[in-house]
């Protein structure tokens, strides 16, 4: 996995599984990688790892099962969906409004570009 240097490496891991979450890769009550395995696989310190872990179950998106890992839990989808979502319209989306505003795109020019 490439990361970027813009942004902490634990949320690009947390963004990751998101990813995987909302394409159906991962499904409620799948078991999560190892800390250690996942961290080997990327590449990195396996505190990262646990920091990723420990923000997507306090977010209710995973769940530890002591001694087992951790899971995918039932409504996942749904929260990140929605934390996915409000990150978009309040982080990037003014970002994009402020550039079509720059470039005198108009929203049905743009919603002839987001159509095709």
């Amino acid at each position: 996995m490439e990361f970027n240097a813009h942004k902490p490496i634990y949320l690009q891991i947390c963004d990751q599984l998101y990813g995987q979450i909302l394409s159906g890769e991962l499904k409620a009550d799948d078991r999560l990688l190892s800390v250690r395995e996942l961290g080997i696989e990327l590449g990195v310190n396996p505190n990262t790892i646990m920091r990723s872990y420990e923000t997507m179950t306090a977010a209710n998106i995973i769940y530890n099962k002591r001694g087992i890992g951790y899971f995918v839990s039932e409504n996942a989808k749904n929260l990140v969906l929605n934390e996915m979502k409000n990150e978009f319209i309040n982080a990037e989306l003014p970002q994009v409004i402020k550039k079509m505003r720059l470039l005198e795109i108009t929203p049905e020019e743009f919603l002839q570009y987001a159509k095709a």
